[in-house]
């Protein structure tokens, strides 16, 4: 009896973790949308304190940049929550983590690396950002997004692409 109980319990767990699949992609989307959309539109409110924040960190173009990722947070969190232009929108997303890292976030990074205090990778907000971003980029918005949506709507009107949930293959030999 219990040899039979443990594959039936495994195909019973694998069959609800695929039930839930679309719930992964799904989650970080609304979350990582919903943080850049508060973060774009109070940059947008704040567009001197932005500027001024730029400048100190060195930043050229400090007003053009200061525009640019406002606006990209704003509507691209938006996007995201929409799941739409997913992979586009989440490579912008990471590029203005990598420059937090590089300049505003440098400082907490290098203490995090060197892992001799309190803090770790994950108290570093742009990293777990960049982490997450990176996942949607590789892995798509899943099947609840309007890129899903899109996709099926053209494959009815005869064209093939990828979909954009689909997971990387990797070759065999």
């Amino acid at each position: 009896m219990s040899r039979s109980l443990v594959p039936r319990a495994i195909r019973l767990g694998l069959a609800a973790a695929a039930a839930l699949a679309f719930l992964p992609p799904l989650v970080t989307r609304l979350v990582m949308g919903q943080a850049f959309f508060l973060t774009g539109r109070g940059k947008l409110e704040n567009m001197d304190s932005v500027v001024g924040f730029f400048t100190n960190l060195g930043i050229p173009f400090p007003e053009l940049n200061a525009a640019f990722v406002s606006r990209l947070e704003f509507y691209g969190g938006v996007a995201l929550i929409l799941g739409l232009l997913t992979r586009l929108v989440a490579a912008g997303l990471a590029s203005t983590m990598v420059v937090a890292l590089l300049t505003a976030d440098r400082d907490s990074l290098v203490e995090a690396l060197r892992m001799s205090g309190d803090t770790g990778l994950t108290d570093v907000v742009p990293f777990v950002y960049l982490v997450l971003l990176g996942w949607l980029i590789v892995f798509g918005p899943g099947p609840l997004s309007l890129d899903a949506l899109l996709m099926r709507w053209l494959r009815t009107r005869g064209f093939t692409m990828a979909e954009p949930d689909a997971s990387p293959q990797v070759a065999r030999a």
